[in-house]
């Protein structure tokens, strides 16, 4: 089990804070990956809904995916991931959906075939970062759309202080964050108490 404090540990001594309020963590969840961590985070989500009697783990490309790999092996069901970009392979029921992306200032269709989000699923949808929500806000329709039913949502790291996940939490949605920011300032990171 990853002890929170080890994340926020790490998030403290390799994160780094770039202007706009993004935070930086590619030397070991994002770019590299640091895979003992990784495990240890998969499976303290699937714990933390090892209740729940999910069938499928729903992520967007790409960050999200390494996250979401090692929760749907510690819980032992599929992974599905939403594109950012239709490709040829891509065809019939597609499931899509906006996402306005904090971090790239831009707007996808993200997409997934009706094939892997059925109405007798499930889903547990997984993410490396919560914002303002609007990934997650795609992938909950996305999850509508295929009939299917919301476990919840497991985040690697929340920034609290752009009020995503209270937003979601409010609407009735289990939105479980691994590490939690309050407060982010270009020298200094604030955790809410766990």
């Amino acid at each position: 089990m990853v002890h929170i404090r080890t994340l926020e540990q790490r998030i403290l001594t390799e994160g780094q804070v770039l202007p706009g309020e993004v935070l930086k963590v590619g030397s070991f969840l994002n770019q590299q990956i640091d895979t003992k961590l990784l495990k240890e985070m998969g499976d303290e989500v699937a714990r933390l809904f090892s209740q729940s009697n999910v069938t499928k783990v729903l992520t967007i490309e790409s960050s999200g995916i390494a996250l979401a790999y090692a929760a749907a092996v510690s819980l032992g069901v599929p992974m599905v991931f939403a594109k950012k970009h239709k490709s040829s392979n891509l065809a019939g029921n597609i499931l899509t959906s906006k996402v306005f992306s904090y971090t790239h200032q831009q707007t996808y269709d993200i997409m997934v075939s009706g094939d892997y989000i059925k109405n007798d699923d499930v889903i547990l949808i997984v993410d490396d970062f919560l914002a303002m929500g609007n990934a997650l806000n795609g992938l909950i329709d996305i999850v509508g759309q295929g009939g299917a039913k919301l476990a919840g949502c497991a985040i690697a790291i929340e920034k609290g202080f752009q009020g995503g996940g209270d937003a979601l939490r409010a609407k009735g949605i289990r939105v479980e964050s691994l590490a939690i920011i309050d407060k982010m300032t270009d020298d200094s990171l604030e955790f809410r108490a766990q």
